[in-house]
């Protein structure tokens, strides 16, 4: 019989995978327990509209976060941090800090999870930080610390 998927089945599938398994099976264990349904022609058909509608919204998603990266790409921040003798800063730059400013500075919010830093920021200068966008795309913040 063939079933979809409503949830994750470990050593079946994915959720919204149609796969075929023994009457029995799908019957008593999967649709009784609310992890599967019939592959009846209207469920192929709801599955193949979500298919659709999902794999509409991931290319939304993707513009969106090209858009961002073109947003981003040759745009400078500058923080301003208590520094010691010899430029060391009291503390080290956060994820947190930069995106606070990439909002102030240039008005795009951004999620503080998102920005990779290499090494922590612990003297002035200017730095390349990672900032993942989406899976597939990522941007160069360039991050400029001064002496406050």
């Amino acid at each position: 019989m063939k079933v979809i998927l409503l949830q994750d089945v470990k050593a079946l599938g994915k959720k919204n995978d149609l796969v075929d398994v023994a009457d029995g099976y799908a019957k008593n264990g999967l649709i009784n327990k609310k992890l599967a349904v019939e592959a009846t022609p209207k469920a192929l058909n709801d599955l193949k509209l979500k298919k659709q509608n999902n794999d509409k919204v991931a290319a939304e998603n993707l513009a969106n976060a090209k858009k961002i990266s073109e947003d981003l790409k040759d745009k400078t921040v500058t923080l301003k941090i208590k520094c010691g003798e010899g430029g060391k800063t009291f503390g080290s730059v956060t994820g947190k800090e930069i995106a606070e400013e990439v909002k102030k500075q240039l008005g795009i919010e951004v999620d503080k999870k998102k920005i990779v830093l290499q090494e922590a920021i612990k003297s002035v200068g200017s730095y390349d930080v990672t900032y993942k966008v989406h899976p597939e795309v990522s941007a160069t913040i360039k991050v400029k610390v001064e002496e406050l």
